[in-house]
């Protein structure tokens, strides 16, 4: 091989490789735009949202839904405070937060309470400004314990002052459960109250010194959409496809 072609060989290979690292390069930065932006993957690693989220479900969270904060953006960088283009989230919706006492971990949550409620939970039943909530007796709900064992829970559909309705899960006794009985939480000003639908099985706001009330700028984003779901552990991808829970594919959260 002469010199003039071997030239020619080692730049063509050289372009080539110019061109592959420029179209690396700008499909990552469409990628880190999408996820900070507008949509944003999590999977669910606990049963606090049972029964409507479960362990193994994939979803992506809106992230334009109540405008942006410092947490939008990746690693969180405290570049600004507060929200631009905040739009206030409302009563019932399913939140992706940064948990303010452990700004590493994000939670995902149902919101309860809005700045200036009064929330409390007596013998197991929410009250929301002094009323409690109304609650209807549905089919229960039948899970696997992880020895294999049938567990069946009893299942409500709680209805907020909004009009909201959604399914809880109340595994102990009305008045029984750990949380069953409260304080008065009253939501502070550009904070919010939030719950798991887990009732008896949820470390939410209802634990002040683990959680506790959710500062506006801690928002991410309102889950939106089940992309995903599997019973086949995270780091069992090879079981993934096995595992499919089907009816759960591209469901609407609500």
């Amino acid at each position: 091989m002469n010199l003039t072609a071997s030239r020619k060989l080692f730049g063509g290979n050289s372009d080539k490789v110019k061109k592959e690292i420029r179209g690396f390069a700008f499909a990552f930065a469409i990628a880190m735009i999408i996820r900070t932006f507008l949509f944003q993957p999590f999977n669910i690693p606990s049963g606090s949202m049972i029964p409507t989220l479960l362990i193994g479900d994939y979803l992506f969270v809106n992230k334009y839904s109540y405008g942006y904060s410092r947490h939008s953006l990746p690693f969180g960088p405290n570049l600004f405070s507060g929200r631009i283009w905040a739009t206030p989230p409302k009563q019932g919706d399913v939140v992706v937060f940064f948990n303010p006492k452990h700004n590493n971990l994000d939670y995902i949550k149902r919101l309860i309470g809005l700045p200036g409620d009064r929330i409390q939970v007596v013998e197991g039943i929410l009250h929301i400004n002094d009323q409690p909530v109304t609650l209807e007796r549905v089919e229960d709900y039948h899970t696997v314990t992880k020895d294999g064992q049938l567990q069946v829970i009893p299942q409500y559909i709680e209805t907020l002052p909004n009009g909201v309705k959604h399914r809880i899960l109340k595994s102990a006794p009305f008045g029984k459960g750990r949380l069953d009985n409260t304080q008065v939480y009253v939501v502070p000003e550009g904070h919010y109250f939030m719950m798991g639908d887990n009732r008896d099985n949820s470390t939410d706001s209802r634990v002040l010194e683990s959680v506790g009330y959710i500062p506006e700028e801690n928002l991410i984003g309102r889950a939106e959409i089940l992309f995903f779901s599997t019973e086949a552990k995270w780091y069992e991808p090879w079981n993934w496809l096995f595992s499919l829970r089907y009816n759960r594919l591209l469901n609407l959260i609500r």
